[in-house]
């Protein structure tokens, strides 16, 4: 299987999100800076940003992910999420106050929950047995690349003068591109329907029985159900992003060199993308997820002490292991685990983790904003530091997710 090539539909879709990320990362490394200088808002609207977004995407994500088993329904989910967010997202331009913006990002996450767990299932359609990883993880790493493309872009219009509103606005060009790229891709598809029943047919998805899920299984009322309730957990104690990018502002480093950051932290994450895929095909992902959770809380202790600028650099950069090392396997698993209905097993994965940015956001906001950045990191990385070890007792002995 090794030297078996990736299908030309995983590598088009893949492209779509290199695309699409470059809009997006044009945008989100400024919302802090944007909300917080522009606008005037705190901590709290920060964590309400992502969590808020993250709640409508997480709600839309569960139904989508339903629909999308049913025959021929996969292809206009996809094209109507991102065009969603293609043409939404350059209005956070025009916003007057926190709020709007809070607003316009919800509905860009609309376009995110409508596509995530549709996409993800096609993927799962067009990759064969014992490639997931590799699949998930090429993805993964061209939707990084373009992140760092749009992390830089916008940190070069920033640097050459341009105000922030006018690089939110041109964002609009990527995200046309992306919206063509996907319309070539699925160009004489014909009806993209779900393939679970013949993928079950040619015994191309594993038994979640022989995955080994016995110990979960003991816990909860389905072994599928209770990976992917362990991965929520995990989400549910994870500080947002922007905070993170927040704290670094704390700690001396200029907010016109947070774009570049955010482009360096994507560069970690698309090069690691695809050799942990790789890695998982062989030997699971049990024990990466399990690395993921150490390296948040290890990263998340450093940051949260008063470290030099260069050193809190360094520490940013290396979270974009985290990324590397997760999301792969996390999807991968889910495909795996998935006898039948791949597009709501993606649902449910999709909606529960991110249903669980909200109280997360909230939470570690309000503590960033009324104790101190420290108190929020701090927290955030020990409860994932004991998230993850649950995931090791649970997840880990049950076998969860061996290599193909």
């Amino acid at each position: 299987m090794s030297d078996q090539k990736l299908p030309a539909e995983v590598k088009g879709l893949s492209l779509v999100s290199f695309f699409n990320d470059i809009a997006g990362e044009m945008v989100y490394p400024l919302l802090p800076a944007f909300l917080t200088g522009t606008l005037g808002a705190g901590a709290t609207a920060l964590g309400a940003l992502d969590g808020a977004a993250e709640l409508a995407s997480a709600v839309l994500k569960w139904f989508s992910g339903r629909l999308s088993d049913r025959p021929g329904w996969r292809k206009p989910l996809v094209l109507v999420g991102y065009a969603t967010a293609v043409f939404v997202r350059p209005l956070m331009s025009v916003a007057a106050a926190a709020w709007q913006v809070v607003g316009f990002r919800v509905i860009d996450r609309v376009g995110k929950g409508i596509r995530t767990a549709p996409r993800d299932a096609m993927l799962a359609d067009f990759t064969p047995k014992g490639m997931e990883g590799r699949a998930y993880g090429f993805h993964a790493a061209s939707d990084h690349l373009g992140a760092v493309l749009g992390s830089l872009l916008a940190w070069w219009a920033v640097t050459e003068g341009m105000e922030v509103r006018s690089v939110i606005g041109w964002s609009v060009v990527p995200g046309v591109l992306a919206v063509v790229v996907l319309a070539l891709v699925l160009k004489g598809k014909g009806r993209i329907a779900s393939e679970d029943g013949k993928r079950e047919e040619k015994g191309e998805i594993a038994d979640p029985d022989k995955a080994g899920v016995h110990v979960l299984s003991s816990l909860f009322s389905h072994p599928q159900h209770s990976a992917i309730l362990l991965l929520a957990l995990l989400a549910l104690c994870r500080l947002p992003e922007a905070l993170l990018l927040f704290r670094l502002q704390e700690l001396g480093v200029p907010v016109a060199t947070i774009p570049l950051l955010w482009a360096g932290l994507h560069i970690v994450r698309s090069v690691g993308s695809y050799p942990v895929g790789a890695l998982n095909d062989r030997v699971g992902a049990s024990a990466l997820i399990g690395a993921g959770a150490a390296l948040f809380a290890g990263c998340l202790m450093f940051l949260g002490k008063p470290l030099p600028e260069g050193w809190a650099i360094v520490v940013f950069l290396a979270f974009g292991l985290v990324a590397a090392t997760t999301e792969s396997s996390e999807k991968a698993l889910v495909a795996r685990l998935s006898t039948k209905g791949v597009g709501k097993k993606f649902g449910m994965y999709h909606a529960l983790t991110g249903a669980a940015a909200l109280p997360a956001g909230l939470f570690f906001g309000w503590i960033y904003q009324h104790g101190s950045g420290s108190d929020a990191l701090w927290l955030s990385g020990a409860l994932v530091g004991v998230a993850g070890i649950v995931w090791m007792v649970f997840g880990g002995r049950s076998g969860a997710v061996h290599g193909a």
